[in-house]
């Protein structure tokens, strides 16, 4: 598995940096796809958002239990989207703005300027919207979630 181009954001640290793409609001963010990879970008711009699939760049090691971002308990890495993982991807849903030639332009940006990207893929509601989901421990409200920024637990 190789990147296939790299996310440009204002996040130039990990401190402060929004946790999901609801809390980072309309922070923008730019995708500089590898231009041997720009002629699978056709027909993406009919999508409103995509998902992106990334490598955790800045994340070093990883442990079975974790204390996510909103919540002060020990989960199991898995049952959280902690960036300490076993194999360190993320996993985002951003909001297309415009593609021009091989530069993506995307609003949600929560990841750290510089990260690696592996993969596009669109949302597409008839197959990604679940109805009757639930959270588990999550327990935060939206505002607290939209408010929720990285702190050093993960360094």
């Amino acid at each position: 598995m190789k990147p296939i181009g790299s996310i440009q954001t204002d996040h130039k640290t990990l401190d402060n940096m929004p946790i999901q793409p609801r809390g980072a609001g309309n922070a923008t963010g730019r995708i500089v796809l590898q231009r041997e990879y720009q002629d699978g970008l056709l027909d993406l711009e009919g999508f409103s958002h995509i998902y992106l699939i990334y490598l955790f760049h800045l994340s070093d090691g990883y442990s079975f239990r974790v204390r996510p971002f909103m919540d002060d308990n020990s989960h199991g890495v898995f049952a959280t989207r902690a960036p300490k993982r076993p194999n360190p991807i993320g996993l985002s849903i951003v909001r297309l703005l415009s593609i021009r030639d091989n530069v993506i332009e995307f609003e949600g940006a929560d990841m750290a300027n510089g990260t690696p990207l592996l993969d596009i893929k669109p949302y597409i509601e008839q197959f990604d919207k679940v109805n009757h989901a639930t959270s588990g421990w999550l327990k935060a409200s939206d505002r607290a979630i939209m408010q929720a920024r990285s702190d050093n637990r993960f360094k």
